[in-house]
């Protein structure tokens, strides 16, 4: 039988990175100003994943560590592990859908730090599973003096993830974040004292955590839940409803099925949980 072409042409197909190179286009003609910027870190590149280790490493270069050594280290960790590429696209997809600040594909990479953060954490992490502990240490340290995230680099973050402004957010050691999550400015999932071992949250698929919110110890949060802004978060939430208060209460529903996606953050007008 003779072999057929179609299958790798298929396989060259990535609508997310032609849309964001088109939209790149259009702001290199629009702000002629910004052109070697935007050429640098979008029309230069042939791959997705190309122009996302080279805008990471212009974010995280300094007179440390070269941004071609970030390059390098990043080519490494995509090598390793391709999913970071995949991943990487739903966030963008994730963020235009949910931040209606986000008017482009492009503008998540370009500009925004949490996904920044987000990424550089993907990094880090498969850099630590290669035995590069100290590479990924210092990586996460620079991306929290540059984007005021902080992610350990242990920490398990699914894909899907919108960091919403990217400010004072903070991710430890063992906490474990699902698919499809919105997490606020002023964030932390921390431990609750001097704890060794697993000790940090865990987020289940299709959470929305508020600005403020501080969830501590090694505690689920349900599937589907709300985490109100500002709460403070002790004892396991079930699946499906939301939390307020300080401490954290169970309110109410969520709401609706995914409240990540729905992004309402009003607490009131939701009926109460049946004894």
């Amino acid at each position: 039988m003779r072999p057929s072409a179609r299958p790798h042409a298929v396989e060259k197909l990535d609508p997310v990175w032609d849309r964001m190179r088109r939209e790149a286009e259009e702001i290199a003609h629009r702000e002629p100003v910004l052109g070697g910027f935007i050429f640098t870190a979008i029309l230069n590149h042939s791959t997705f994943e190309k122009a996302l280790v080279h805008r990471l490493a212009q974010r995280l270069g300094n007179a440390d560590l070269s941004s071609d050594l970030v390059v390098q280290a990043f080519e490494d960790a995509i090598e390793e592990e391709p999913e970071i590429g995949v991943a990487a696209r739903t966030d963008i997809l994730a963020t235009f859908e949910r931040d209606p600040a986000c008017h482009r594909y492009v503008d998540p990479l370009l500009y925004f730090k949490g996904y920044q953060a987000v990424q550089t954490h993907r990094m880090a992490h498969r850099l630590l599973h290669m035995g590069r502990s100290d590479f990924a240490s210092y990586l996460q340290s620079r991306s929290s003096m540059i984007s005021s995230v902080d992610i350990n680099p242990a920490a398990k973050i699914g894909k899907g993830i919108m960091i919403d402004h990217g400010h004072d957010i903070v991710i430890g050691e063992t906490s474990v974040v699902e698919d499809n999550v919105s997490i606020l400015q002023g964030v932390t999932l921390g431990g609750t004292g001097k704890e060794t071992g697993d000790r940090h949250p865990k987020i289940r698929h299709g959470v929305l955590i508020g600005a403020g919110a501080k969830i501590l110890g090694n505690i689920e949060i349900g599937h589907c839940s709300r985490v109100a802004a500002c709460s403070v978060v002790l004892h396991d939430v079930p699946p499906n409803r939301t939390v307020a208060g300080v401490p954290a209460k169970i309110v109410g529903y969520a709401g609706c099925e995914e409240p990540s996606r729905a992004m309402d953050h009003q607490v009131e007008d939701i009926a109460n949980p049946p004894d």
